[in-house]
């Protein structure tokens, strides 16, 4: 019995990324493809990725019945690959299975190369600013998710078509539902930001930064600790890797010391500013300008001498 290619997602349109790659492997390893998503009306799409099997769910389901759906057909067939797509979820329902069946995985693979023995795995770290190549040999049983990555061409193919009626009894249960407070502004397409930290010692002298940014017509955003934590900020006002990725033609940073993921969501920016206390502040490294100063003495200042600078 040949070993399956086990391509998962809880999107149908996302699974088409995977089945990029794990065509690859089929097309080079001679494995079988299995597909696993929701019902939908691109199945037809699907199956013309070259997929053998294609099992589709028939009712949405939450996390930890994919979870069981996908750990039950794994534990019943002889598996080589599970691929999945780069999205929060699946990224979290693929990790659940790979410790389940102890597993290695590697996360956000744009490329894999087949190298005699070997698959050659290549992702972006540290924020994108460095590429990591990971050797695999052939045989070892891996776990992953990649990138955006469309197969063009269609392969008819003769594909045994399962579906899932009933979904697994759930663990989860919903005390309420609460909407995530948001701004309404996407900070991505700003051409001005100003970026608060953690220099901000409470939520109301935020109002220096607002006062700034009208002025000079710019947005505010945040780090993590400002939005997750202190929820001073909505979520969608978050800068960095898991928030809003932007690239403004001007970025004033405010007390934020410049922790790896915030630098991943701001390296495009066309000029970077950066306002901290501590001349040792990490951000100092990736800034065009820098300003060692405690920003309650220097906002003020620089507040008054644009107002002045406009009435003139």
């Amino acid at each position: 019995m040949s070993s399956s290619i086990i391509v998962f997602s809880d999107e149908p349109k996302r699974v088409i990324y995977p089945l990029s790659f794990a065509y690859l492997l089929k097309s080079k390893l001679g494995q079988n493809l299995v597909a696993i998503t929701l019902d939908s009306e691109i199945k037809d799409e699907i199956i013309n990725k070259g997929v053998d099997e294609l099992i589709l769910i028939k009712k949405k389901a939450l996390l930890d019945q994919y979870e069981a759906i996908l750990k039950n057909e794994v534990t019943n067939k002889n598996f080589k690959y599970i691929i999945g797509s780069s999205s929060s979820n699946d990224n979290d329902i693929i990790s659940r299975i790979a410790a389940h069946l102890n597993l290695p995985m590697f996360t956000d693979v744009y490329q894999i190369d087949i190298e005699e023995e070997n698959l050659i795995l290549t992702r972006k770290v540290f924020g994108g600013k460095a590429i990591s190549k990971i050797s695999i040999n052939k045989k070892e049983s891996i776990a992953l998710t990649v990138s955006s990555k469309k197969l063009d061409i269609e392969l008819k193919s003769e594909t045994k078509i399962r579906y899932i009626e009933e979904l697994p009894a759930s663990n989860i249960k919903f005390e309420k539902v609460e909407k995530k407070a948001l701004s309404g502004v996407d900070i991505s397409q700003a051409e001005i930001v100003i970026g608060v930290g953690r220099g901000f010692k409470q939520k109301e002298d935020l109002k220096l930064a607002e006062e700034l940014a009208s002025l000079i017509n710019a947005q505010i955003g945040s780090s993590r600790p400002v939005a997750a934590d202190y929820k001073w900020l909505p979520e969608d006002r978050w800068i960095g890797i898991s928030g809003k990725i932007i690239k403004p033609n001007l970025y004033f940073a405010i007390g934020i010391s410049g922790a790896p993921q915030h630098i991943g969501g701001i390296q495009d920016s066309k000029i970077i500013v950066a306002l901290d206390k501590e001349k040792s502040a990490p951000i100092f490294n990736y800034a065009d300008y820098c300003i060692v100063a405690d920003l309650y003495q220097f906002l003020p200042i620089l507040i008054k001498k644009i107002k002045e600078r406009k009435t003139k």
